[in-house]
C-alpha cells in the first residue's frame, strides 16, 4: 500500500530513518527492512538512523541492527543521547550532570566533557532519558537537583516505547513525575524537537528539503520533519496502522507526504516513483 498525499518534487539527498517501530520492534526486525537498507547502501544513497532512544551507544545499536540483518554503520547512527550531550556540552561546558538514563546517555555525556554527579553531589543540570533500572531514589535525587536550580534536559518526550510484545513506558513517562513535582519544563532534545533534527542535518550535510524523514510516529517523526522543513514518509509498522493513521495524524496536527505500508512499499515508491534504479 502506497498513498501519496503530496508528491515530493525531488529525489532524496539523504534518508533519515527512525528505528523503534520503523525498522524493528524490540528484537524483531520489520519485514523487508534489511533489504531496503542494503539496497539503498548499494546504490550510494546516504542513510542515517535517527532514534529518540537514548539507552544504547551507536556501537551497541549497530550491533543490534546487524543481529537483525540490518547493516547500519556506527558513524551513521544518531541518538537523542548524542544530541543531548552535544547540547549540554555546548551550553553547560564542563558542568556536573545528574543523569537518569542508561549507558548510551552516560557515555555520551562523558564524551562531551561533562561530569556525572552522584545522588548526594551538587549538579548543574539533570539530563533525563529512558532508564529501565529507575528507582524512587533516582527520582528523589533529580527532584532535589531541579528544586535547587539545576537545568532540566530531557532526551525525548516519548510516552511509549514500541517492542515486539507491545509497548513499554518511555522517557516522557519518566519525566512526567519530575515535571509534576518541580514545575520544571524540560529542554526537549529528541523528536519532535528541532534540536535532534538540526544535529542530524549537521551530520548528514544535506539540505532539509532534500532530506526525507521516515518514521512510524506522527507525534514525533512527522512533527520533527515538519519543524525542520523535511519531507515526511509515514510507515505503518509501529504506532500507526492502516485503520488508525489518519486519526493519529489528525491528533498530531501533521500529515505525511507519503504513506507506505512498510519497507517493501517504501522501496517500491523510491524505485518506481523517484527513478532510483533497481
Amino acid at each position: 500500500m502506497i498513498r501519496i498525499l503530496k508528491p515530493i518534487e525531488n529525489g532524496p539527498e539523504a534518508l533519515l530513518f527512525d528505528l523503534d517501530g520503523t525498522l524493528y520492534r524490540g528484537h524483531e526486525p520489520v519485514p523487508g527492512a534489511g533489504r531496503l537498507i542494503s539496497g539503498l547502501q548499494s546504490r550510494g544513497m546516504l542513510s542515517l538512523f535517527v532514534t529518540n532512544n537514548s539507552t544504547r551507544t551507536p556501537g551497541e545499536l549497530a550491533e543490534h541492527l546487524r543481529e537483525m540483518g540490518i547493516e547500519a554503520p556506527e558513524d551513521k547512527i544518531v541518538t537523542s543521547a548524542m544530541a543531548a550531550a552535544d547540547y549540554a556540552g555546548t551550553n553547560f561546558p564542563g558542568a556536573a550532570a545528574y543523569a537518569i538514563g542508561e549507558r548510551g546517555l552516560k557515555e555520551a555525556l562523558l564524551g562531551a566533557g561533562l561530569r556525572l554527579a552522584g545522588e548526594g553531589e551538587p549538579a548543574d543540570l539533570v539530563v533525563q532519558g529512558l532508564d529501565r533500572q529507575l528507582t524512587y531514589g533516582h527520582l528523589t535525587a533529580a527532584v532535589r537537583h531541579l528544586l535547587s536550580g539545576a537545568a532540566f534536559v530531557q532526551t525525548n518526550p516519548d510516552l511509549l516505547l514500541p517492542t515486539e510484545g507491545g509497548f513499554l513506558p518511555g522517557a516522557g513517562s519518566i519525566g512526567a513525575p519530575l515535571q509534576a513535582a518541580t514545575g520544571a519544563e524540560p529542554i526537549v532534545i529528541g523528536k519532535p524537537s528541532r534540536i535532534l533534527m538540526d544535529y542530524s542535518l549537521r551530520i548528514s550535510g544535506t539540505s532539509p528539503e532534500g532530506t526525507w524523514v521516515v518514521g512510524d510516529n506522527p507525534y514525533t517523526d512527522l512533527a520533527a520533519a515538519r519543524s525542520a522543513g523535511c519531507p515526511a514518509i509515514l510507515v505503518l509498522t509501529g504506532l500507526c496502522d492502516a485503520d488508525n493513521w489518519e486519526t493519529h495524524c489528525a491528533k498530531a496536527g501533521v500529515l505525511p507526504d507519503v504513506v507506505c505500508a512498510g519497507p517493501e512499499a517504501l522501496e517500491q515508491y523510491l524505485y518506481d516513483h523517484m527513478g532510483i534504479k533497481r
